[in-house]
């Protein structure tokens, strides 16, 4: 891949010597970056690479994960990837089920001081921003919708998320399953109770098995993240 071979490459400084970085500098300098929100020249005194560099290298390091991860991850589910998902659901007593949706939230220790106020709410006192994951139970996400202020509920951040519209333009997959003498020709996803009544989305409340089965699904997600 391009950015991979650009993440090896060495550059020439001004005195046109060939700089030595190894692939692992670039690496833990994307990472070090990602991980604590800093700006390109902090990493300089830890892995002895300049501020402009950091920051290539940062962006190569994301060209990378999203060339190897986005055919398998964060695509919208195939013909066949829809019968696994229905068969997966079916085999765990919810005929119908496409995944499980939920949001949770993502604590932001760098967030300015001017946002804190919007980002900030609920019980938690702390600036976070909500994440809306769509996932299966062997933890295929292939829905993430990130960076909705902590302010909004997953009412809001469902106005906002492009997961549903697709059904609602009525050119969702093809699904026919029966429940109770009764056939339906739509999927649906496990909900909490906070999101609308919908024919897409079943409750977790009425039944306990439901939000187990929902819980157990989004915990195993936010484990693996």
């Amino acid at each position: 891949m391009p950015s991979k071979i650009i993440l090896r490459s060495s550059n020439k400084d001004l005195m046109l010597l060939v700089g030595i970085l190894s692939p692992l500098q670039k690496c833990v300098s994307a990472i070090r970056l990602l991980a604590y929100g800093v700006a390109g020249d902090v990493v300089d005194e830890y892995v002895r690479i300049a501020g402009n560099t950091s920051l290539q290298c940062l962006k190569n390091f994301c060209k990378c994960v999203i060339e190897v991860f986005e055919p398998h991850y964060l695509r919208r589910p195939t013909v066949d990837d829809t019968r696994r998902l229905l068969q997966i659901g079916e085999s765990r007593r919810f005929p119908g089920m496409l995944s499980s949706i939920d949001c949770m939230h993502w604590q932001w220790d760098k967030c300015p001081m001017a946002w804190q106020g919007q980002y900030t709410g609920g019980h938690q006192g702390v600036p976070t921003m909500i994440l809306e994951v769509v996932a299966s139970y062997d933890l295929w996400i292939w829905h993430a919708y990130f960076g909705v202020a902590r302010s909004n509920n997953d009412i809001n951040v469902l106005d906002r998320s492009p997961v549903i519209d697709e059904l609602l333009e009525g050119q969702g997959p093809e699904i026919q399953y029966t429940i109770n003498g009764s056939t339906y020709n739509i999927g649906y996803y496990l909900a909490d109770g906070i999101y609308p009544e919908w024919h897409v989305f079943v409750k977790t409340i009425p039944r306990a098995n439901m939000l187990s089965e929902k819980r157990k699904n989004i915990k195993k997600v936010q484990g693996r993240i």
